[in-house]
């Protein structure tokens, strides 16, 4: 986990902050904290790592000016950053940490490629009307059902193979919920792409992009997969 939200983190201000490579290095290094603290019980760390960190990079930025008409926008994407991808991210450890951790991830893995699978298939053949055409010109509505359908169909697999104590109603709940939360994730993340001008977050993976490309859907499932087990599932 620490190794994902620091190579997440890298990416992310190569793309937000390309002029401050020495401060998004570092804020990689101390952000990716953020999914080692969630771990201490009662998460008693994090409000404090938190208030650190946002003081200690504010102390930098304004001690380090280069233009002040572009010096608020600067802070603003590096503690966006740091709220975006390990905080989002190290809620898939917490996950691990609940009595079924090990099916819950593994559920929220299926559900989640599940629907990005059925997505593209669909879209690709039967994708007429856009999605979000700004955000993502090649995503369509019939891609999205698509995805949708998929993440169900994945999870009623995961419930009837590895986790028979999903009851029906919780594995449709989730993947509805993961499901629309992971497409959300992907088009938010194309978003900040388009917004900064580029095609992919980096080049790790040949072909398929960088860790965010991969981690997008994730990032907002995982939380919702954590808190749905927390308050809902079983009940």
């Amino acid at each position: 986990m620490l190794l994902l939200s620091f190579l997440g983190l890298a990416e992310f201000y190569r793309m937000a902050l390309p002029q401050r490579r020495g401060a998004g290095f570092a804020a990689s290094l101390a952000g990716s904290l953020l999914s080692l603290v969630l771990l201490f019980p009662e998460h008693a760390a994090l409000l404090p790592t938190l208030t650190l960190l946002i003081i200690a990079f504010a102390l930098y930025f304004l001690f380090s000016i280069r233009e002040i008409k572009g010096a608020a926008t600067e802070v603003a994407l590096l503690f966006t950053g740091i709220l975006y991808v390990p905080l989002l991210l190290g809620h898939l450890a917490l996950l691990r940490g609940t009595q079924w951790g090990i099916q819950l991830v593994f559920l929220l893995m299926i559900v989640v490629m599940s629907g990005d699978t059925a997505a593209y298939y669909v879209g690709s053949s039967f994708g007429r009307r856009k999605l979000y055409s700004v955000v993502s010109p090649n995503k369509s509505m019939e891609g999205a059902a698509g995805g949708l359908a998929g993440s169900v169909i994945g999870a009623f697999i995961a419930k009837g193979t590895f986790f028979p104590q999903l009851t029906w109603v919780d594995a449709l709940a989730l993947a509805l919920l993961l499901g629309v939360l992971g497409q959300l994730g992907d088009l938010f993340e194309s978003y900040l792409k388009r917004s900064f001008g580029v095609k992919d977050s980096g080049v790790i993976f040949p072909g398929h992009g960088g860790v965010l490309d991969r981690l997008d859907s994730i990032l907002f499932a995982a939380p919702a997969a954590f808190y749905y087990v927390s308050y809902v599932f079983g009940r």
